[in-house]
């Protein structure tokens, strides 16, 4: 323990006043909380803090990532972009950035997180007597740790933070969003990540993830681009959580109930193609079995070395002969640091105005790419995700969805800010 010789010969600690005034700072907040409104989320942290010498906003990002929305209901519209902005900077890559205001070093922005998920990003104003260093913005991340929190804890209750996320969003998407996992999660030992575009139009794409001693995973396309698409991928998905939770974990058996649910509550013609996985978590093997879909890819070493290609099982919710339905297990034993990125024909059949597809080689080459680039699982697809966006013109005539699962990986320090290295 810090401290200096007193004049009985002990040792007596000096502590940081402003430890105390933190202190409080985070303690006001957690206490006010409990019954803010969300919209007035930003004043009462920006109340709190003052006393440190610093003001704050808070920007939540639209659920297509790409416009960062001041939380402030006194400020209806103020938004800065995720491309081209100090704010989006910090955003993209999970950093603390200064700046981006005049080039003011008074201005600080922080990413926002809720658990590994990327919310949004706190836009922090510093006293011109306030010292930026190592010790402010440890606090300042405590800070944010606990607003991004907040900020999601409000969501599911607040229309207005909901239309500030995501607004004309179809009834098919957001019958799907309502079933889904946080886009991002991450243990000591995996990170999991998936993305949807377009993300308010949705129709029938959907994936799906469970943590514990293994990972169950999966991913969703649904026949149609309609309510109906929406509701046979909700009706697939809910049968293979409840299989999963029902101990069921032969991945063929799961695939099973999915096609008598779709069976028994859809229309006939309607199916869903699914990629459907578990891994060992302590051993890196990989069971998978695709119905219909396209097969994921496995990176190592930043390079894609091999489709996980199996005899395809027929889409979720087709009748036919067991032995023609049942499928194949496949198995792949991954090492540390390996990659599987899984997606749907949305991605790869995406057409340019001139009929090209996206194709499967120019995902890989992204991918790579984004591995070169040391970029975060989450930003590696929200710019693959983009970039299938901009082959369409904006336009996505499928949707498009991909989940990116790393084992045992030098990763994770991608998914949060650097506080060490500065003076």
């Amino acid at each position: 323990m810090a401290g200096r010789p007193g004049d009985a010969g002990t040792v007596v600690a000096v502590h940081d006043p402003d430890d105390a005034v933190w202190a409080r700072i985070l303690t006001t907040v957690i206490d006010e909380s409990h019954l803010v409104a969300a919209e007035r989320l930003t004043e009462t942290v920006d109340r709190a803090v003052r006393p440190a010498g610093v003001g704050v906003e808070v920007l939540m990002v639209d659920l297509a990532q790409r416009t960062l929305h001041v939380v402030l209901v006194d400020a209806p519209g103020a938004a800065i972009s995720v491309e081209g902005t100090a704010g989006g900077r910090a955003y993209q890559l999970t950093e603390i950035v200064v700046g981006g205001e005049h080039d003011s070093d008074r201005i600080l922005w922080l990413p926002l997180l809720d658990g590994t998920e990327r919310v949004g990003v706190l836009r922090v104003e510093l006293d011109d007597d306030v010292v930026d260093g190592v010790t402010l913005r440890r606090r300042l991340w405590a800070l944010a740790g606990l607003v991004g929190h907040l900020l999601m804890t409000k969501l599911g209750q607040s229309t207005w933070l909901q239309q500030l996320r995501a607004r004309a969003m179809s009834p098919a998407s957001e019958l799907l969003w309502q079933q889904l996992a946080p886009r991002t999660l991450a243990t000591d030992r995996v990170v999991i990540s998936a993305l949807l575009e377009p993300a308010l139009e949705v129709a029938g794409d959907a994936y799906d993830y469970a943590v514990g001693d293994t990972i169950d995973l999966a991913i969703f396309d649904g026949v149609g681009h309609d309510l109906m698409a929406g509701v046979s991928t909700a009706v697939a998905v809910t049968a293979i959580r409840n299989a999963r939770r029902d101990g069921v974990r032969d991945l063929a058996a799961q695939a099973e109930r999915a096609d008598a649910l779709l069976e028994e509550y859809d229309r006939p013609g309607r199916f869903v193609t699914a990629a459907l996985g578990r891994l060992d978590v302590v051993t890196g093997e990989l069971t998978y079995l695709l119905a219909g879909h396209p097969p994921p890819l496995l990176l190592r070493g930043g390079q894609v070395v091999k489709e996980l290609s199996l005899p395809p099982r027929l889409p979720l919710g087709v009748t036919a002969p067991a032995a023609t339905s049942a499928g194949v297990v496949g198995r792949e034993h991954l090492e540390p640091g390996d990659r599987v990125l899984f997606y749907t024909d949305g991605v790869t059949e995406a057409r340019d105005g001139h009929g090209r597809f996206f194709g499967e080689q120019r995902l890989i080459d992204m991918a790579e790419r984004a591995e070169q680039d040391q970029l975060s699982a989450p930003e590696t697809l929200r710019r693959l995700a983009a970039a299938v966006m901009a082959h369409q013109n904006e336009r996505l005539q499928d949707d498009a969805t991909l989940l990116v699962l790393d084992w045992a990986s030098d990763r994770h320090p991608r998914l949060f800010p650097s506080l060490s290295d500065h003076g």
